[in-house]
């Protein structure tokens, strides 16, 4: 019985922990007192769900728990009930009602918290580290690894960003359509960061369907609350969502190790994804080049093609070079740098990485030391390969990824030895 009470605590924490905090941030209106509540109520689930079995809502039966340990708290802060519901606006002597929404639905809490995160007083990139923090769950160690920084300065900018919020009385709202062009950028990137975590994520299997099924349901909602006519970009994030989820079966084998894409079955790729995808990218292509169209037109490209051969790589290195144009940033360089390798052969691509590793600023970025690795494998030079893939395995965090890494760094070591 306790192991069936973990195991549903743990999928319950993995699925839903970001729509249980946003909907706690909501009756409590503190970020620190919704997650730490929240934790709380989790680990009461593991102990009375092992006794008493795992209830009929286990997400209402958390949130409800969550509740009650916060309006304890409060009340051990102010004198009186009727303090209690000034500090909290009344929410929380309301009775709580568990939403009613299907699986196809998104409760407007999800929005509201990314919304209130991205608020323009915030650092853009405090912006997406809190939202990632709150809706993903993610720890701050993770948070820090994606931001190329140390936790402990990443622990200093979500304390100072929740404080901002607090401090400053940010509302807990979506805001009218005319008020969310200044926030569209960021809450794009949040969108896109939350299905980048789910579709090679940060530890344990490479893939969250989870995640990427929350970040594309989400582009979805977005997408229709900006109009009839809605701007290129958000189009353009849905359909880069939809074509790359579509890959995701084909991905990992039946042993769970990975597949890359020229060795894929493509039958395997929802086709429907992609049926409904293309027509978003073409209609985002009209309204001109973004970073979020561009991407989403060179994974149409590999969507389209039928076998490995068949890929349009000029095409995909015209798209790049756009790209890097728009948004010259090192992992936009690095990605080029396979399609280089693909065109003009992966001695060119290595002098493009060479100069991303000279510069330092992907040092700790296990996938350019994967990508040289690559590179150098296919120009038969395998003693560097071998170096730049144990940099690599030293890096991952994904099991999955480093089992991949390790195996190429076994071919590439035997190729390597003298022969007896």
């Amino acid at each position: 019985m306790m192991g069936d009470a973990a195991s549903a605590v743990e999928e319950l924490y993995r699925t839903d922990w970001g729509r249980i905090v946003a909907t706690l941030i909501r009756l409590v209106k503190d970020f620190d007192l919704a997650e730490e509540c929240a934790q709380e109520a989790f680990a009461a689930a593991v102990e009375q769900w092992g006794s008493d079995g795992v209830p009929e809502f286990p997400r209402a039966w958390v949130i409800q728990t969550a509740r009650h340990k916060a309006i304890d708290r409060i009340r051990r802060r102010v004198l009186s009930q009727e303090k209690l519901e000034l500090y909290t606006g009344g929410s929380l002597a309301e009775p709580f009602e568990e939403p009613d929404f299907d699986n196809r639905e998104i409760p407007d809490d999800l929005l509201r918290l990314i919304f209130t995160c991205c608020h323009p007083a915030l650092a853009p990139e405090v912006q997406v580290a809190l939202t990632l923090r709150t809706l993903c769950g993610l720890e701050t160690e993770e948070i820090a690894r994606a931001f190329l920084v140390p936790t402990a300065t990443m622990a200093q900018r979500l304390v100072r960003a929740k404080r901002k919020i607090s401090l400053a009385r940010i509302p807990y709202i979506v805001p009218e359509t005319s008020q969310m062009a200044e926030r569209l950028d960021a809450v794009l990137t949040v969108i896109y960061l939350v299905f980048n975590e789910g579709y090679a994520a940060t530890a344990g299997s490479l893939v969250r369907a989870d995640l990427c099924a929350e970040a594309i349901r989400l582009g979805r909602l977005l997408r229709s609350l900006t109009g009839p006519n809605p701007p290129a970009e958000v189009t353009a994030l849905l359909a880069l969502m939809l074509l790359q989820d579509a890959r995701r079966r084909a991905r990992l084998d039946s042993s769970g190790e990975i597949v890359v894409l020229e060795d894929q079955d493509r039958s395997l790729w929802d086709q429907r994804q992609i049926a409904e995808a293309l027509p978003l990218v073409e209609e985002a292509v009209r309204g001109g080049p973004g970073l979020y169209t561009l991407q989403a037109a060179i994974a149409a490209l590999h969507c389209q093609a039928r076998r490995p051969e068949d890929t349009d790589w000029p095409q995909i290195l015209n798209l790049y070079d756009f790209l890097e144009r728009l948004n010259p940033t090192a992992v936009v360089s690095l990605n080029r740098a396979v399609a280089v390798a693909m065109v003009h052969g992966p001695l060119a691509a290595l002098g493009i990485i060479d100069e991303l590793v000279a510069s330092g600023d992907l040092e700790g970025y296990h996938l350019l030391h994967a990508a040289r690795a690559d590179l150098l494998r296919r120009a038969g030079k395998m003693a560097e390969a071998a170096e730049s893939y144990r940099r690599a395995v030293a890096l991952a965090t994904n099991e999955s990824e480093r089992r991949y890494l390790e195996r190429r760094l076994r071919e590439v070591q035997t190729a390597h030895r003298p022969a007896p």
